[in-house]
């Protein structure tokens, strides 16, 4: 695939905790980029402090009208403390309502490991798993942004003489 779809520019926007496993994701997420043509240059990068963070600033990006998509990645874990699941739904929540009252496509890599532990095990673990779902998001953006296009060149002929209109 090439960069077709006249694609100026994504916002990936990572979470600071556990930054170095989403590093890793955030590399992926380029490296998967490149393959599917959309070069590193039309990519921009942003730190936010934490998951809870990341709608806001998604919504300024998307308001700014200058990105065609953004990502927000983030790694919520249960630090025993407060309730992470209520940070991730928060963050997800956010960052869906972003999308739908700017009309910037919005995509989720906020990821909550039911147990997760700081060891070296696990963080082999997750780290191989946050590379695989930067892939999987860049797979995703492409191909929203793909079927966005395609809508806006307006509807397709019926195959079938069963369609209603």
């Amino acid at each position: 695939m090439t960069n077709s779809l006249d694609i100026h520019r994504i916002a990936f926007v990572q979470a600071g905790w556990h930054a170095d496993l989403l590093d890793g994701a955030r590399d992926a997420f380029q490296s998967r980029m490149a393959e599917l043509g959309v070069p590193a240059e039309c990519i921009r990068h942003f730190d936010v402090p934490g998951a809870f963070e990341i709608p806001l600033f998604a919504r300024r990006l998307a308001q700014s009208g200058q990105y065609d998509a953004i990502v927000g990645a983030a790694l919520v874990v249960n630090g025993g403390i407060y309730r992470h699941e209520f940070v991730a739904q928060a963050v997800v929540d956010g960052l869906m309502r972003v999308q739908l009252d700017t009309d910037v496509p919005v995509f989720s890599m906020s990821l909550t490991p039911h147990h997760f532990h700081s060891h070296d095990e696990h963080y082999a673990f997750f780290g191989e798993h946050l590379r695989h779902k930067g892939r999987e998001v860049a797979d995703a953006c492409v191909g929203m942004l793909l079927a966005l296009a395609n809508l806006a060149t307006g509807p397709t002929e019926p195959t079938s003489a069963t369609c209603l209109t």
